[in-house]
């Protein structure tokens, strides 16, 4: 037994070589209680903790193997122990409502994500983890940043002071001893150290080499004691020092340095260095700490591990001492910062710096605006090459640097009009010196606002379109128009014409789908009564309407691209159709013949133009033209994929359809939030549109076996609410639309317009509108004619002569306009009656068949069709074998003339054949 527990842990040595202050007890009762007992009270038998500190040091447990998985980039180890830490931190609100976060706690959640955005810059660093490392890691960088959002005051005040937070966090922390003085003495020497990941390591080394002391000054195995602390950390996984018990031995209690120190620093005396062991896995974690931390040695005998992390290399200077600065040494240094540009390995921030650094050592020696542009030129294209994946959006720090330097590149060019930019111009032949020659410069300011803009949308697609920060970056669009309408002054003056048609169409495309209320209100004659200044100007601003005609009838005359011109008309006919001009939309569209080519455009040229598609439809239902609305929208809608077509998103059923490069391509194709029209407005337009064309359609073809059908997607609804077991109230939009096509089917206009027009769809739809009132007005009126056509259609088998008067009160309409209704009807041969003007009636002339003589028609019909099948299946084979009959070039049937017999028993050719098309009745005027 004696053996057994003599190769017991380092911490036992320890525990018992401090005579002073415990006494020593028999092996086996040390080892009993060090399993039952912590280590820094083993003279009691039972300690009583507060939650506080067992909450509390649950939390520190996890933090300590987060850290760890930290070091060795373990994310998947660190997905699982934050998780555990953000349930264990859960149960301890009632303490952390009392005592407040822990410092700890909030100093974890600022490195971990300082940390896991370091990782996910490191493009090469991700390369080479393992898939689920990779996934761990995209996950992790999610959460915390989620989890981050509650505690964004505390990590900041953290990040404003972080030795601070580390020293209350030592002072509160559970466990510490009375130490910790000494290691905020040494982090108050070395500022944010290895502290971070590791507290007590300063403290263990000095500890070690007092002990080294002591078992070289005394023989016996006694040494100085050990600090409860360096217990705690070192933990009972080290390599045993010899035997605990045998005093005689006092050359072994020597080798217990080993344990602690790898190597020993030779003093001045030259003591010779002791024999290496085994290192414990503990000290090498320790040394891989310090190590990843700053690389520094501490006293004790630590050496660098290689494999840290890279030490941050200075900046490089830009001149030498006592450089003559003039305008080729900064080209000379603009070169050569640029030929890091797109290298592997480059610090693309760091580059940016050094071009702003460059740009304000040339506006300190005044060396002209010729070279401040040229250095502005690369600073923006700088900015945009940050990202290399085309993908990616600039973050908000970026984005607004690349504002703030194409603003000042335009106040330059603004202000010195001896500047010339443009591609053409060759490094060799550019004039950067200040001389009576103007300064001539190699750039193209119409691509970086271009670039600017298309950042812009990109930076709008990748944000949530339901958060605050979607409506903070809509925000600087304003400043984006800004620039482009500085540019498009700029570009009138100095610009050629294919340039000036390029920023126009960036103008048009940042003003085609927006409402102008300023000219809605001046239109009805609101704005006049507004007496306030604000009013006033804005009163006195350009209408929209006229920026649009403007810059498009330009691009129409002047542009020699076929995408820039066709671009601007579905602008145009878009902004026309979206302020209710329908007829000005209608005829631009048709003059400029694009449905008969569309299909040949580029993919966002195709979506515009179903967009413009989408909001004609919607301008001709505004306007009440419901057959015109219906056979815009047709094509969108009977699609089944209008969200995909207007560029609204993808449909998650066509997922399998394309791979993972075609997705990121239609991505990049998809419209800003702000853009998008809204489809349950769309889908209720069509639905009501067919509705209006669809049922009294039916009602009048109700018997006919061939009637064709107008809409498909509206059949779909019907059948879809009769397949229903039980019909409740309507709910969906749908659903209205469904119980109202019902209701028009009787003629009953009133149960139909209260599906139609209530609070619920208003507030879905109607209320959408801009002229709401409006609207719902003309559908009221279309709901009471056409159900008053569908009524005649359904019942007049039933009446001999109806008063004209009776169906205007019915369906609440002027006479005039059942008059016009009727004779409609009458002339179109839809009603087989007539107008008797003296009582105002209408004589119903009953030509029309009964429900039996309707089936019969049916039966006839259907039974000439099957006669019509089996003599071209009879006809198909006899031509096979040389068969007896053949179809004549009229359709009917012949008999063939070489088989022709005699009177007396043979087949006599038939006059008439059969006639193609089953038995017609030979009475035309009948029915």
């Amino acid at each position: 037994m004696s053996r057994f527990f003599a190769t017991g842990s380092d911490s036992e040595s320890e525990e018992s070589s401090s005579a002073d202050e415990i006494t020593p007890k028999a092996p086996g009762t040390t080892f009993k209680q060090s399993l039952l007992l912590s280590d820094d009270e083993e003279d009691t038998k039972r300690v009583v903790r507060s939650a506080k500190d067992k909450r509390f040091e649950e939390l520190t447990n996890l933090i300590k193997t987060i850290r760890n998985a930290m070091k060795i980039r373990d994310m998947a180890k660190c997905l699982e122990e934050f998780e555990q830490l953000c349930r264990a931190f859960l149960k301890s609100k009632n303490i952390v409502d009392k005592e407040g976060v822990p410092p700890f706690y909030i100093r974890l959640l600022a490195d971990l994500e300082d940390y896991l955005n370091q990782l996910w810059e490191d493009k090469e660093g991700k390369k080479k983890m393992n898939k689920n490392n990779a996934k761990a890691l995209s996950t992790l960088r999610q959460k915390i940043r989620k989890y981050n959002r509650d505690y964004e005051t505390e990590i900041a005040a953290y990040k404003e002071n972080p030795q601070e937070s580390a020293d209350e966090e030592e002072e509160k922390e559970p466990g510490d001893s009375g130490s910790s003085s000494d290691s905020d003495g040494e982090a108050g020497d070395e500022g944010v150290s290895a502290k971070s990941f590791l507290k007590k390591k300063p403290e263990a080394s000095s500890e070690a080499s007092k002990f080294l002391k002591s078992a070289k000054g005394s023989g016996d195995g006694s040494s100085s004691s050990d600090d409860d602390d360096d217990d705690e950390d070192w933990g009972s996984d080290t390599v045993d020092s010899g035997s605990e018990s045998s005093d005689e031995e006092g050359g072994k209690s020597a080798s217990l340095a080993v344990v602690f120190l790898k190597k020993i620093q030779e003093t001045e005396k030259g003591e010779k260095k002791l024999g290496k062991k085994k290192k414990p896995k503990k000290k090498e974690r320790l040394e891989e700490e310090a190590e990843e931390e700053g690389g520094e040695e501490v006293e004790g005998g630590w050496e660098k591990v290689k494999g840290g992390a890279p030490l941050v290399k200075e900046k490089p200077k830009m001149f030498a001492k006592g450089t003559e600065i003039n305008i080729p040494v900064v080209v000379k240094k603009l070169n050569e910062i640029l030929q890091a540009r797109g290298k592997k390995g480059t610090d693309r921030a760091a580059q940016i710096e050094l071009l702003h650094a460059l740009a304000a050592i040339a506006t300190e020696n005044t060396l002209g605006q010729g070279i401040l542009v040229k250095i502005k030129f690369n600073i923006v294209a700088s900015l945009y090459d940050y990202n290399p994946n085309l993908a990616a959006f600039m973050k908000p720090d970026m984005w607004k640097k690349c504002l703030d330097c194409i603003d000042e590149l335009l106040d330059i060019l603004f202000e010195h009009n001896n500047i010339f930019i443009g591609e053409n111009i060759a490094e060799d032949s550019e004039n950067l010196a200040n001389s009576d020659q103007p300064l001539r410069v190699r750039g193209c300011i119409l691509t970086l606002v271009e670039r600017m803009d298309e950042e812009f949308t990109k930076i709008m697609q990748n944000t949530d379109p339901h958060s605050q920060e979607y409506v903070d970056n809509l925000k600087d669009e304003g400043r984006v128009c800004g620039i482009i309408d500085r540019l498009l002054t700029y570009m009138e003056n100095k610009g050629s014409t294919e340039e000036i048609c390029r920023i126009y169409l960036r103008r048009i495309m940042h003003t085609y789908y927006k409402f102008d209320y300023k000219a809605h209100r001046r239109s009805l004659g609101l704005q006049g009564e507004s007496k306030s200044e604000q009013d006033q100007e804005e009163s006195e601003g350009e209408d929209s309407a006229v920026i649009m005609d403007r810059l498009c009838k330009f691009i129409y005359a002047k542009d020699r691209t076929d995408r820039i011109r066709t671009c601007a008309i579905l602008c145009h006919i878009y902004h026309h159709a979206l302020h209710s001009r329908w007829y000005q939309a209608r005829d631009l569209m048709l003059m400029s013949h694009l449905q008969d080519n569309i299909q040949h455009a580029d993919p966002p040229v195709q979506i515009l133009y179903n967009r413009t598609m989408v909001q004609l439809g919607i301008c001709a239902f505004r306007q009440g033209m419901i057959k015109d609305a219906h056979n815009a929208l047709l094509d969108i809608q009977s699609s089944g994929r209008a969200k995909e077509l207007l560029g609204q998103g993808l449909l998650m059923r066509n997922m399998q359809e394309r791979n993972a490069e075609q997705e990121k391509i239609e991505k990049r194709r998809q419209v800003p939030f702000h853009m998008h029209i809204n489809l349950e407005l769309l889908e209720c337009v069509y639905l009501v549109s067919a509705m209006l064309l669809e049922i009294p359609y039916m009602a009048a073809h109700e018997f006919d076996a061939r009637r064709r059908m107008i809409s498909k997607q509206f059949h779909h609804q019907l059948r879809v609410g009769e397949r229903q077991p039980l019909l409740g109230p309507p709910e969906s939009m749908r659903e209205h639309v469904v119980a109202a096509s019902k209701a028009m089917k009787m003629g009953d206009w009133r149960t139909c317009h209260s599906f139609i027009i209530n609070e619920k769809m208003n507030s879905k739809v109607w209320d959408l509108f801009p002229e709401t009132q409006r609207v719902r007005e003309m559908l009221v009126r279309k709901i009471q004619e056409e159900s008053l056509r569908t009524y005649l259609f359904t019942y007049s088998s039933v009446y001999d002569s109806i008063s004209m008067e009776t169906l205007s009160e019915m369906f609440e309409l002027e006479i005039p306009t059942v008059h016009s209704i009727i004779s409609k009807m009458i002339i179109n041969e839809e009603l087989m009656a007539s107008l008797d003007q003296p009582t105002q009636t209408v004589v119903m002339h009953r030509t029309e068949p009964t429900s039996l003589q309707n089936m019969a028609l049916q039966l006839a019909e259907k039974l000439g069709s099957l006669v019509e099948n089996n003599e071209r299946v009879f006809d198909l084979k006899q031509g096979v074998y040389g068969g007896y009959f053949n179809r004549d070039q009229k359709g009917g049937y012949q008999q063939k003339q070489s088989y022709q017999r005699d009177q007396k028993g043979g087949y006599q050719q038939k006059q008439g054949g059969y006639q193609r098309g089953g038995y017609r009745n030979q009475n035309q005027s009948n029915y």
